[in-house]
């Protein structure tokens, strides 16, 4: 790893994650090397797809919206997932492969794993996608269900529509139903990816700080009202880093080392026996400690890229934010 990783850039450093392009050109080479027949064709169009709709070209929706959630987020977890889907294939005995099919469906659903975040034109009353948070999966499963018989992959939807959650808050895993013990894994696969990817990301604090309060606070997260009281979860940007050690540990000990069985380790294989993201977590740890203990903010100093459909997005989601606030100073 060459050099100062830039903040477009993967764990490696060396594929652009705000590319659509170059994320499809990794995925492809990791899928061939573990699948040397398999058929590209629903994986090319499902980048495309991504590509206009993300961008907001598709008709009938507004593209994306969301300042974390953003379009690189997405290309960085696909990448992810397709180097999990490689990784696990080469250690797999032959009863346990996945197929070349059901990795093209865990590309596919890293894709589209956060596309309940879109706004669509029957939506009149949300102003911004972070407005659906608490059910977002759920929009997600719903969009794949009429897509996926777009690609070939129509056998696939009910199976999508449950291990999608796996990158949700919203159902308990033991209510993610599946018969096929592979499928389950899958879910894994992609449950971990979503995880890692952002939590190696380079500008992990500052995004939280900057970009996912705004968000929490838009979908109700940081602050519900409950019978005319308040309850607040989060005060501030400061205060979402000061509680996110305690959730990257509750997040590694239930979720990546728990209920999806340290799934990552499976990357060990492709990185001559290292796991650079689980390594750009711990730095990312260990500098918010840092900052925690000086509490001198100005440490967080990056100013990453943002790729929403519309570049003024950033701005209009500070203002929703403070019309939010306003709302409910109004209501005390």
């Amino acid at each position: 790893m060459a050099g100062i990783r830039r903040s477009d850039h993967d764990i490696t450093n060396t594929v652009r994650v705000s590319s659509p392009q170059e994320v499809l050109r990794a995925v492809s080479r990791l899928l061939v090397s573990a699948w040397p027949r398999i058929e590209l064709v629903p994986v090319e169009r499902a980048f495309a797809d991504f590509d206009e709709l993300f961008a907001g070209r598709m008709p009938g929706y507004a593209g994306v919206d969301t300042v974390y959630h953003d379009r690189q987020h997405t290309l960085d977890v696909t990448l992810a997932m397709a180097r999990l889907l490689a990784g696990y294939e080469r250690q797999a005995s032959a009863a346990s492969q996945l197929t070349s099919e059901r990795a093209t469906l865990g590309v596919v659903l890293a894709l589209f794993h956060d596309v309940g975040y879109l706004r669509g034109s029957a939506d009149h009353e949300q102003a911004n996608g972070a407005e659906f948070t608490r059910n977002h999966v759920s929009r997600g499963a719903q969009f794949l269900a009429g897509y996926l018989p777009q690609i070939g992959l129509a056998h696939w939807s009910e199976v999508a529509a449950q291990i999608i959650h796996f990158t949700g808050y919203e159902r308990p895993f033991d209510q993610i139903v599946s018969s096929d013990a592979l499928d389950i894994k899958l879910g894994h696969l992609l449950g971990t990816a979503d995880m890692i990817a952002q939590m190696a990301d380079r500008c992990y604090l500052e995004k939280c700080r900057d970009r996912l309060y705004p968000e929490f606070v838009l979908g109700g997260v940081a602050m519900s009202t409950t019978a005319g009281a308040h309850a607040v979860r989060y005060a501030s940007g400061l205060d979402l880093l000061r509680q996110t050690p305690s959730f990257v540990a509750d997040t590694r000990a239930t979720r990546l080392d728990g209920e999806f069985g340290r799934a990552y380790r499976y990357l060990e294989i492709l990185f001559d026996g290292h796991n650079p993201y689980l390594e750009a977590i711990d730095r990312n740890m260990q500098y918010l400690e840092q900052v925690l203990r000086s509490e001198s903010w100005r440490m967080l100093r990056r100013n990453p890229p943002l790729h929403a459909a519309d570049p003024n997005t950033l701005g209009r989601v500070r203002s929703l934010m403070l019309g939010y606030f306003k709302k409910a100073w109004l209501q005390d």
